[in-house]
């Protein structure tokens, strides 16, 4: 029995896709801010987690999570806002993305809320010790902070986390039964990986969060 080689999904156009769903009706359009306005304060204060979107030269795309206790990303201005860099992995793909394309996209979250806020803008990285200070917890601060400087902020609807009941606790009967990370390395770096081992280790890491 012979199989067909795959096909690549019919790529369709822009022009398509707005023939397809339409213009966005006024009120839509008018909800982006090209600032932070005192709602998205609010709700920036009160986030713990967000996405950060961006891109190098080329246009190959990262999104990585960043999260830390609510109001973790501070507001310099209406037109500026800082994330602390907290310990991670060192891959450093967002600092190697802001220095060749400063185009940058944050999703905040604020657990229980439908709505996301989305910030984009241009970014850069920092070590302004006037914006680090600001950044301490549990008595140390930042080596360094990605600002973002404000082009369009506005809130998304609720669909997308209503469909994935995200909030809802029952959603977390989800993660049983999941690989774990030391299953998930063994199978992608080899059968040699003590899973245990690299276990205790990312536990440990994740006991030092500062």
């Amino acid at each position: 029995m012979t199989h067909a080689a795959p096909t690549r999904p019919r790529r369709v156009s822009p022009e398509e896709v707005l023939a397809r769903l339409g213009q966005p009706d006024a009120m839509v359009k008018a909800k982006v801010q090209d600032r932070i306005d005192d709602y998205s304060r609010y709700f920036i204060a009160h986030s713990p987690f967000l996405t950060m979107a961006t891109a190098d030269a080329a246009g190959r795309a990262d999104c990585s999570p960043r999260g830390d206790y609510p109001g973790f990303v501070k507001i310099l201005d209406e037109h500026t806002v800082a994330l602390p860099d907290r310990p991670g992995n060192k891959i450093a793909d967002s600092f190697r993305n802001l220095a060749e394309n400063d185009g940058v996209g944050l999703c905040f979250f604020v657990p229980g809320m439908r709505e996301v806020l989305r910030v984009n803008g241009s970014g850069y990285v920092t070590d302004e010790p006037d914006v680090l200070v600001r950044m301490r917890t549990e008595a140390k601060q930042p080596e360094l902070a990605i600002v973002v400087e404000v082009a369009e902020a506005y809130f998304h609807c609720g669909r997308a986390l209503i469909r994935s009941r995200l909030w809802d606790p029952a959603s977390q009967a989800l993660a049983e039964g999941m690989p774990t990370v030391g299953e998930i390395a063994a199978a992608q770096f080899g059968a040699d990986v003590d899973t245990a081992l690299l276990e205790q280790t990312l536990e440990e890491g994740y006991r030092k969060l500062y």
